[in-house]
């Protein structure tokens, strides 16, 4: 598996995925739930992880890099589904973080 793929590139293979399927992409309202669910997975992990609500012995522990790649995935097919190209919109949010945000943060010294 190529692991320097562009997020162009993966949203192609997530089309691809998708589209063997009759059913396609689901409605936006079931896409949004998804994503919701797949949220409080990793919210869960995290909890489990770093926070003080540990998961119960008979609780299965998952690892925090899956539960963002199905959260990865679930928005991949939202902006798919909604024509939105995620690496555009990644680069308006960097671009606005750059400019109207630039100096929000305290820097770090060189």
């Amino acid at each position: 598996m190529d692991n320097n793929r562009t997020l162009m590139e993966l949203q192609k293979d997530v089309d691809t995925y998708i589209s063997q399927f009759k059913e396609g992409y689901f409605p936006p309202m079931e896409l949004l739930a998804r994503l919701t669910e797949e949220l409080g997975e990793l919210s869960r992990e995290v909890q489990h992880k770093y926070g003080t609500k540990k998961k119960k012995a008979t609780e299965v522990e998952k690892e925090l890099a899956d539960e963002m790649g199905d959260f990865f995935f679930v928005l991949i097919c939202m902006a798919n589904a909604e024509g939105i190209d995620l690496q555009q919109s990644l680069q308006n949010v960097l671009y606005k973080y750059n400019t109207r945000d630039k100096d929000r943060w305290t820097k770090k010294e060189d």
